[in-house]
């Protein structure tokens, strides 16, 4: 990238061309779809494939045209992307959502409810976005044309190879997903989820990317379990239909309530055939939840990270005194 800066008033001329007919078009070059594939560890055991997540690095004229294509979808889909979807927009973000759930959650209190909170991540969903679907939810928001030909030879005919320190594998064809790491896989599986909010009419969702939150308040708990174990047989089918798997390890619900209800809900909820744990407090977008949202364990756990801190950069300090004064 340093070197298509240096000389790109050299290149900008041709590189519009191409541009431009890729666009006019509807066809993708062939060399802006080759991606070399570099796994970052995230956590746990080292030696697990699945512990590392897959990030792409596309050619660097690829993100040119990429570019391009995200700012006129996003103009064009704004509007038609569900105002519960707080992943990868403008002027959304995780501290809006926070701010969403609180506020349903402090009324169902005022309103002497309980409420639920499902806490559901879905396994590899970057990866397994079926291309067929996903041009027809694009037909479905209106893409249609040039356009809609122009995503359809972006999805096919992708290849990748994995570098991993100095040994590259041999190319290999992309059947599913989108790049992780791409500028436009984001916004495109903003499009394929995006139905997921309206499955269901009675329950309220949250969603970041593909965190998905649900939520639902009601004053009599054995309703609350009977309605929302009926609404997760649709979204449990909807993920069927759609090619989407939950991360079973994952999922979790809490039952927020007032300090004031002390009463013990034995409460049982079930999605894809697999039974959710019930926890007292979770994470959610990065602040820990707890069952009364007091937020004393996020409180908690902030004081920690700053004391060590703190405790490090005062060691840091001493050292500096001692060698150097």
């Amino acid at each position: 990238m340093n070197v298509v800066k240096e000389y790109f008033n050299l290149i900008c001329t041709p590189l519009t061309y191409i541009i431009n007919l890729s666009l006019n078009s509807g066809i993708v070059p062939q060399e802006t779809k080759i991606t070399q594939v570099i796994p970052l560890f995230k956590s746990g055991d080292n030696s697990l494939f699945t512990n590392y997540r897959p990030v792409s690095v596309l050619p660097v004229f690829s993100k040119f045209l990429e570019r391009i294509i995200h700012n006129r979808l996003l103009n064009f889909l704004n509007d038609r992307l569900s105002q519960n979807q707080y992943g990868f927009r403008k002027n959304y973000s995780t501290a809006y959502a926070l701010i969403q759930l609180y506020d349903k959650i402090s009324s169902a209190f005022d309103d002497k409810k309980v409420t639920l909170g499902l806490f559901i991540d879905l396994s590899k969903a970057f990866d397994t976005v079926n291309h067929e679907i996903l041009l027809d939810k694009l037909q479905h928001y209106g893409v249609c044309g040039i356009a809609l030909e122009w995503f359809r030879s972006y999805l096919s005919c992708q290849k990748q190879f994995v570098q991993y320190n100095s040994w590259n594998s041999s190319l290999l064809h992309i059947t599913c997903g989108v790049p992780q790491g791409s500028i436009l896989g984001p916004l495109v599986f903003l499009v394929y989820i995006n139905d997921l909010c309206s499955v269901s009419k009675v329950l309220e969702m949250i969603l970041f990317a593909d965190d998905t939150n649900i939520f639902y308040s009601h004053t009599d708990a054995s309703y609350l379990m009977e309605a929302v174990n009926l609404e997760l047989e649709k979204i449990t089918c909807w993920f069927c239909t759609n090619k989407l798997s939950i991360n079973v390890k994952k999922p979790n619900f809490i039952i927020f309530r007032p300090r004031q209800n002390s009463q013990t809900l034995d409460l049982a909820f079930n999605i894809s055939n697999y039974s959710i744990d019930q926890v007292k407090e979770t994470t959610f977008l990065g602040v820990i939840l707890d069952e009364h949202l007091t937020g004393k364990s996020h409180i908690h756990n902030v004081a920690q990270k700053v004391s060590k801190a703190v405790h490090v950069g005062i060691i840091y300090l001493f050292i500096y005194l001692f060698y150097f004064i």
